[in-house]
């Protein structure tokens, strides 16, 4: 895969982000860690003071979480075209996992998954229209957890599954993924993007369907998009409820398909220049690619797109991190900043997820907390998602919630390179199922493996183009992974809910219905 610095390099862009959104947003200071120091500021203690003061209650922490959507880690294979320097920002201060995968590569599994802290075998979602309490109507969510000792919870966007774009802004009583017992109040905004939609401007070169099509839209009318409502609310939030714990979970949109963003977003990135990638898939496995038919340079205006969407989410993430700095409860507020999973953008010639590659299930992943022993490192550890849910209990200091299946990460927000910590990460989509061990990914697909077997070392192999697995060398190595496989999924529950298309006529303005031609 080729993906070339523009003429300015990656500091002009960081640059003219910063300016952009200086003026755009102000006081969402992108390309600096500014909002972010003060995270920290006011807990730091300088070695050999001595403290005079009585020691005092622990306070509980609060809980921001911050989630994108089908955001891939980084923006290139050959170095970062494209930054996001607020989200480098918080990474800088608090525990960036580069090493994080989901459990799987699909916009509600994945999210079932990290909200239950259960595997997909577990909570049974493995398409979009189970809600994660089909199988077990007993489960506790994370916030459903914090919210039951003592906390305010809220959801602002796109938390549990929604679909994108077809029901952005339908209110939450009328989704049926909204899950009323882990939120005390919860919003879904609806900006300009929608009405880009609606009215037919959408570059979309295939005709699909927006919600998985390769299509884009650079808009030029200033009015707010659905990011920006995300963040507006997420902060009026923060300050209305900062006197007491709270659990805020905000949930952008971008850069999920279809990736419109402000014009302005797109002039950034005027020379990102992409060819198809020089290596294929020569792993011999049965495998369904998405490529849409797309020409070269459609190719390269998606990239373009999709990075015009992660800045300008990276935007709204700065806003929303100044916002928790100016209410006051910085130093008592863990942070949270992942994605549901990771994203393709032409690696071994396939687009979007739901392949069990590197850059479909790694996510990024940064935890803050304040005063933790391990903040401004990174830790090369295989963490997964579903961990996130025994680690923010841990840190917070509840009580250990039952029939969750991932580890707290606490141990590794102490010490990022902990010797000790050697779990493996699971991802499994369909039948086809995946373990990352040590330096090691092992994969079976189709049906009880019949449509081949994979295995790949990533220290040798980190772009996953060499299968080893039939190398008689192997054997061994197959046979132990192959025992660490999260299992073929067990029957899905029955009962499924209304998809897009039901939903429709309940979100405001909505003009949905047949495809509309296509703006070229």
């Amino acid at each position: 895969m080729s993906y070339e610095k523009s003429s300015a390099g990656v500091g002009g862009v960081a640059a003219r982000a910063a300016k952009l959104v200086r003026g755009r947003f102000k006081g969402a200071l992108l390309g600096s860690a500014v909002a972010l120091a003060a995270l920290t500021g006011a807990t730091l203690q300088k070695p050999g003071v001595a403290q005079a003061q009585p020691a005092k209650p622990a306070e509980q922490m609060n809980v921001l979480l911050i989630m994108a959507d089908d955001l891939r880690v980084g923006s290139a294979f050959n170095g970062d075209v494209v930054k996001m320097p607020n989200v480098d920002a918080l990474a800088a201060r608090g525990v960036r996992f580069d090493e994080a995968q989901c459990q799987y590569p699909l916009c509600g599994p994945s999210r079932a998954s990290m909200l239950s802290g259960r595997r997909p075998n577990t909570v049974k979602v493995f398409d979009l229209n189970t809600t994660l309490r089909a199988a077990d109507p007993t489960l506790v969510t994370m916030p459903q957890h914090f919210r039951e000792n003592g906390y305010y919870t809220a959801a602002v966007g796109k938390l549990h599954h929604q679909g994108v774009p077809g029901t952005i802004g339908l209110p939450p009583e009328y989704d049926p993924h909204n899950d009323k017992l882990s939120w005390t109040e919860a919003y879904k905004p609806i900006g300009v993007d929608k009405d880009d939609e609606w009215d037919g401007k959408l570059i979309n070169p295939a005709k699909a369907n927006p919600g998985i099509a390769m299509a884009w839209y650079a808009d030029e009318s200033g009015k707010p998009h659905t990011d920006e409502l995300v963040a507006t609310k997420a902060i009026e939030l923060i300050n209305q409820h900062k006197d007491k714990p709270f659990f805020i979970a905000a949930g952008f949109y971008r850069p999920h398909v279809p990736d419109i963003a402000p014009k302005e977003y797109f002039d950034m990135y005027p020379d990102v220049r992409w060819s198809p990638e020089s290596h294929y898939d020569t792993s011999r496995v049965k495998r369904v690619e998405r490529g849409y038919g797309l020409s070269v340079e459609e190719q390269r205006q998606f990239v373009q797109a999709y990075y015009a969407s992660m800045t300008y989410m990276d935007a709204q993430v700065g806003r929303i991190l100044e916002g928790l700095q100016k209410s006051g409860v910085a130093d008592k507020t863990i942070v949270v900043f992942t994605s549901d999973h990771g994203y393709n953008l032409g690696e071994h010639n396939h687009w979007q997820k739901t392949v069990l590659w590197r850059d479909s299930t790694r996510v990024p992943l940064v935890i803050y907390a304040p005063k933790a022993k391990g903040n401004g490192k990174k830790s090369p550890k295989l963490v997964e998602l579903l961990d996130l849910y025994p680690t923010l209990s841990d840190l917070a200091g509840l009580p250990s919630p039952k029939g969750i299946e991932g580890h707290s990460l606490k141990p590794l927000i102490q010490n990022p390179t902990l010797a000790t910590w050697n779990y493996p990460a699971l991802s499994q989509v369909g039948f086809n199922q995946s373990v990352r061990y040590e330096n090691w990914r092992y994969t079976e697909n189709g049906k009880g493996g019949a449509d081949g077997a994979e295995l790949y070392n990533l220290k040798a192999d980190p772009g996953e183009y060499t299968n080893v697995a039939s190398l008689p060398q192997n054997a061994a190595l197959v046979a132990k992974l192959k025992k660490m496989l999260p299992g073929e999924p067990p029957p899905a529950p029955a009962e499924k809910v209304p998809g897009e298309q039901e939903l429709y006529k309940y979100v405001p303005g909505g003009r949905q219905g047949a495809p509309r031609p296509q703006a070229r």
